[in-house]
């Protein structure tokens, strides 16, 4: 059980903060609910405390997890390509992995659409995707690893910078 105050994940949403925790009646029945602020967009959530952890809300990872992932992210030896696999498969099945509760699977999706990229120009859903990971993955390293959200970015960044081209760095750095 989350208590108030506390730092959760939800999956696709990111890192929120258990504002309440409250009854009311949903249906006909008596549900009791967390109601979470996700952090990063102020949008609320409400979700029954006993299906919580069925639709994947978790706790924040600690400093191990955030360094686990980091980890994961530099490794390339389980990247496979897209060898003629079709984008809508791909898109399917990141978008699935995008909102799992497992954050290695978040960060799955970053890595591979990182080192596609090397190969080929992403498309603008393959773009939105990636920036999607990215925004989750930095964001909740943010907090496992105590520091700002950019920082992050940054880090996980420079794990990839002999893909990343010279504009992408200069844009960062005109922010």
């Amino acid at each position: 059980m989350f208590s108030i105050g506390e730092l959760v994940v939800y999956p696709a949403q990111g890192v929120g903060r258990v504002e309440k925790i409250e009854e009311q009646e949903l249906g006909g029945a008596k549900a009791t609910l967390y109601i979470v602020r996700i952090l990063s967009n102020n949008v609320t959530l409400m979700v029954p405390v006993n299906n919580a952890t069925n639709v994947g809300l978790r706790p924040v990872s600690d400093l191990q997890e955030g360094l686990k992932i980091l980890s994961f992210l530099e490794d390339r030896s389980d990247f496979t390509g897209y060898s003629g696999q079709n984008w809508n498969r791909r898109y399917r099945e990141y978008s699935d992995k995008l909102k799992s509760k497992d954050l290695t699977d978040v960060a799955y999706v970053l890595k591979e659409l990182f080192l596609i990229s090397r190969d080929k120009e992403l498309s603008f859903g393959e773009r939105r995707l990636m920036e999607q990971a990215m925004t989750l993955i930095s964001m909740e390293l943010s907090y496992s690893l105590k520091i700002d959200q950019p920082e992050a970015k940054a880090k996980v960044e420079s794990l990839f910078s002999d893909i990343l081209s010279p504009e992408i760095h200069e844009e960062d750095h005109r922010e």
